[in-house]
C-alpha cells in the first residue's frame, strides 16, 4: 500500500501470496534494506510501500531479491567463450531492459480498496 495510513500485515500478505510468513519476513526485510518498502514495529505496524507503484520496476524488484541474477561466471577463454559471453551479454541487457519496463503497478493485484499486494 502507498500513501495510505493503513498498513499490510504479515499474516495477511502470507496469506494472500501462499508464501510462508518466514520467508516473506525475509524479503520484505530485503526490500525495506533497499528502501522499495517500509515498516512499522507493533501493534499497529505492518508494511507499506515506501514509492508509488509506478515507480517501482520488476527490475527493482529483482536486482535487490536476487542481485545479478544473469551474471556470467567462468572464464571466457576459448574458441566460443569470447562469443557465447558476448551473446550472454545481449540476453542479459534484453531481460534488464523488459524488466525496467514493468512496473509494480502493473503487477499489482487491485481489490476494491485500492491495495497493492506484492
Amino acid at each position: 500500500m502507498h500513501g495510505r495510513a493503513e498498513l499490510a500485515h504479515i499474516e495477511e500478505l502470507a496469506r494472500i501470496e501462499a508464501v510462508p510468513a518466514n520467508y516473506l519476513v525475509q524479503i520484505l526485510s530485503e526490500l525495506r534494506n533497499g528502501g522499495l518498502i517500509m515498516s512499522r514495529r507493533g501493534k499497529q505496524g505492518g508494511y507499506a510501500l515506501a514509492k508509488r507503484p509506478e515507480e517501482v520496476s520488476l527490475y527493482d524488484i529483482v536486482k535487490l531479491i536476487e542481485g545479478d541474477v544473469l551474471e556470467l561466471g567462468g572464464a571466457v577463454e576459448g574458441q566460443s567463450g569470447k562469443s557465447v559471453a558476448r551473446a550472454w551479454r545481449e540476453v542479459r541487457a534484453a531481460l534488464e531492459e523488459k524488466c525496467r519496463e514493468v512496473t509494480l503497478a502493473q503487477l499489482a493485484v487491485r481489490t476494491g480498496e485500492e491495495m497493492y499486494y506484492i
